[in-house]
């Protein structure tokens, strides 16, 4: 059973802390992920990370939260990575033009795009999109559990953690501004958006559970799923040009 999930004021407090953390794993993952993972794909997977470290994170284990995030960010990139090691060239295609369609419009708005905005500068119908986000969906899907079942033996993952203490990182960004944004980031989503992350993420529902909840259809869960990740790593590369 997992632990209590912990207040969200004290989640958002502790990513905050540890933000330069999410460069500092990715600096020493570079090496060992294949050339086809760009550093944005491991930041995003590395912050997905920290998030999911924050949610689970319980102080009763005598285990530093430093030591539990970098395991669990690291985890994460790997996960992600074997993910997009068998996805095809196209859906990574597919993938890139819809990331830079809503940078580009987020930038050019001062928000995240609506979805019919999307497809209008993608020049697809809506349809046409959402079949897109339900492609890809697998791609930006890190899979968050997997990450507990590394450990030697089958034993719990926190029971083979070590302390392992390194050199501060630098302060590289801008961390107020870094820290605001990825604090309120899910008020920036939908409702229904940040309704299928809790679901997906805190209360661990899968997609046809969820479907039953928000009273859609499982395919329409994994465009709300697609499109919410797709806006967190959107936020994620903005902020790393204030750097």
């Amino acid at each position: 059973m997992y632990p209590p999930v912990p207040p969200l004021d004290d989640r958002s407090q502790m990513i905050r802390d540890h933000l330069s953390l999410v460069e500092l794993v990715v600096q020493r993952m570079v090496s060992q992920v294949p050339s086809f993972m760009t550093r944005e794909d491991m930041t995003s997977a590395a912050m997905v990370g920290l998030t999911d470290a924050a949610n689970r994170f319980d102080h009763a284990k005598g285990v530093k939260f430093r030591t539990f995030a970098e395991y669990r960010m690291r985890g994460a990139i790997l996960d992600e990575m074997r993910k997009m090691d068998w996805f095809s060239r196209s859906m990574r295609d597919k993938q890139s033009r819809l990331t830079q369609t809503m940078l580009r419009l987020e930038r050019q708005l001062g928000r995240s795009p609506e979805e019919d905005e999307m497809a209008a500068a993608m020049n697809i119908s809506l349809e046409e999109y959402h079949t897109m986000l339900n492609q890809v969906s697998h791609l930006g899907c890190v899979s968050l559990h997997e990450t507990l079942d590394h450990s030697p033996e089958g034993r719990n993952f926190l029971d083979s953690l070590e302390d392992m203490a390194g050199p501060a990182p630098m302060e590289r960004i801008e961390k107020e501004e870094l820290s605001y944004l990825l604090a309120d980031i899910l008020e920036e989503l939908s409702e229904k958006e940040r309704l299928v992350i809790a679901l997906y993420y805190y209360e661990e529902l899968t997609q046809k559970e969820i479907a039953e909840v928000i009273s859609v259809s499982e395919g329409r869960v994994s465009q709300l799923h697609s499109q919410a990740l797709l806006k967190l790593k959107v936020k994620l590369l903005n902020s790393a040009a204030w750097a």
